[in-house]
């Protein structure tokens, strides 16, 4: 019997952690320090100490961006037996949304994390790449029927960047005259006074509002 039979199970709490920067969809990641993993990278991960679950993943986004409140929720626990060669590692994961005005890039330089677009990944260690998938499409799954693309913009936006966020999360074109007629029939978003100035004539601006209902019909804002 190997020792990995015997021995009680390593826990720890995985983040994956989404932005968007340079109009691209990003995720965090960090350096393998596991000689196993040489030369790869990793979803960041912490041991489960003892305080609630969710809170400690929140706690290490914020040692990793410096972001103390961001969107968060629990995407699924990996414990296959054969995940990790030399021992039974049980990793409970949650998948987190930030804006990048928010982040500070201090903090990802003091923690050697980096933020990898989607498109360009390095190799990544054990099943990684299958957890960062999963989550991708819970985030697209659930874009179809919540508010949660909001979460990526900041508090104030144009209706085209709004239309470019979902874009780069689906990962494909929309109808312009038609994603604009469904969000705004949708009575999520509210016009403000501002607008924002740029090549051609200002764009007005707009905010999600903080009392709609953040369940929409599935498939409401979509052809």
């Amino acid at each position: 019997m190997s020792d990995s039979a015997v021995s009680p199970p390593h826990l720890e709490i995985c983040v994956v952690v989404f932005t968007l920067q340079e109009s691209r969809l990003k995720v965090l990641l960090i350096p393998s320090k596991d000689p196993i993993f040489a030369d790869m990278w990793m979803l960041p991960a912490a041991p489960v100490l003892d305080c609630a679950l969710e809170k400690a993943a929140a706690r290490q986004i914020e040692q990793l961006t410096g972001v103390g409140e961001v969107y968060l929720e629990q995407l699924y626990t990996y414990g296959d037996p054969g995940r990790h060669p030399t021992c039974r590692l049980i990793s409970i994961v949650y998948f987190a949304l930030i804006p990048a005005d928010s982040l500070l890039p201090a903090a990802e330089q003091k923690s050697g994390s980096h933020w990898f677009a989607l498109e360009e990944l390095p190799r990544l260690a054990m099943d990684h790449a299958d957890i960062l998938a999963y989550a991708l499409r819970r985030l697209r799954y659930k874009l179809e029927y919540t508010a949660v693309g909001f979460e990526l913009l900041p508090e104030f936006f144009t209706l085209s960047e709004l239309q470019h966020t979902y874009e780069l999360i689906l990962g494909e074109k929309l109808d312009k005259r038609n994603f604009r007629r469904r969000i705004l029939e949708a009575g999520i978003i509210e016009a403000t006074p501002h607008r924002r100035s740029g090549e051609g004539r200002p764009a007005l601006l707009y905010r999600y509002r903080p009392d709609a209902v953040a369940e929409v019909k599935a498939r409401r804002l979509f052809p």
